[in-house]
């Protein structure tokens, strides 16, 4: 199967590295120009020189602006006025004490793993469905449906995903635009490997480490180890195509195979 998004164009939210980067790699190899989001200009602009060593000929655009403000969504539509397809990846994450998360940490978590993606769905979505096609996702986390004790506060806002998700499917109804979530698992990016090791011993191997950081943290994976990147961006690329044209209002998962995760 070739999917082939050519005379489309996509906007991949914190597609500067990792997840977002091989997402926006993916879309930018099957055809698709890709608008590449960071806080920085230098940040997008060193970005995209990476990305055109990956894919030579790939149309990509710069949308620097953070997102998770109002302001910094206004910058990235006035770059990107309309887009055919919107990847919702920004998000942050980190290991904290249940008890010691405060109000503004639940705040920040909110704004920017939430309400970033449902401010650029309120700017994106009336114009795909004038268009009659369009693909709109969420890059959520089994952290929504299997609560880490380390991070409640990730976790929630990624549940808050999947009803957002939900919502806006229902909105869009019989319109031609597709609206889903992705729940990703554990995945391997440079921010994972740091968190990894906040959880284990810091004078393991890499490999060790991550092994052991599945067994005693995630260990519901049947994969039984990090997802690479790129696996979560060929669920991406498929669910922007017109082949994923009767998936909508879905929660899919590429989480490698939790055995308790109940999807609503």
């Amino acid at each position: 199967m070739r999917v082939d998004l050519s005379g489309k164009t996509a906007l991949v939210t914190g597609s500067t590295q990792g997840i977002g980067a091989a997402i926006a790699t993916g879309l930018a190899a099957a055809g698709a120009r890709v608008a590449i989001n960071g806080r920085s200009e230098t940040g997008v602009h060193k970005a995209i020189a990476r990305l055109r060593e990956e894919v030579p000929d790939a149309d990509f655009l710069p949308a620097p602006g953070d997102v998770s403000e109002e302001a910094g969504a206004a910058q990235v539509v006035e770059e990107v006025p309309e887009t055919d397809i919107l990847v919702n990846n920004l998000g942050i994450f980190g290991a904290q004490e249940p008890l010691e998360i405060t109000d503004a940490d639940w705040r920040r978590y909110f704004e920017v793993n939430v309400l970033a993606a449902v401010r650029l769905t309120r700017a994106y979505l009336p114009g795909m469905t004038d268009r009659g096609w369009g693909r709109i996702q969420y890059i959520a986390s089994d952290s929504a449906i299997v609560i880490p004790a380390e991070m409640i506060h990730y976790g929630v806002s990624k549940t808050a995903l999947l009803g957002v998700s939900r919502g806006f499917a229902k909105h869009a109804a019989g319109t031609g635009v597709t609206v889903n979530a992705v729940i990703a698992g554990p995945t391997h990016t440079g921010g994972v490997e740091d968190f990894v090791y906040e959880l284990v011993d810091k004078d393991l191997p890499w490999e060790e480490a991550q092994r052991e950081f599945m067994k005693k943290h995630r260990p519901q994976s049947l994969l039984q180890r990090l997802i690479e990147p790129e696996e979560i961006a060929h669920l991406v690329v498929y669910l922007s195509s017109p082949f994923a044209s009767a998936t909508t209002g879905a929660a899919v998962r590429v989480d490698g195979g939790y055995v308790d995760a109940i999807v609503p």
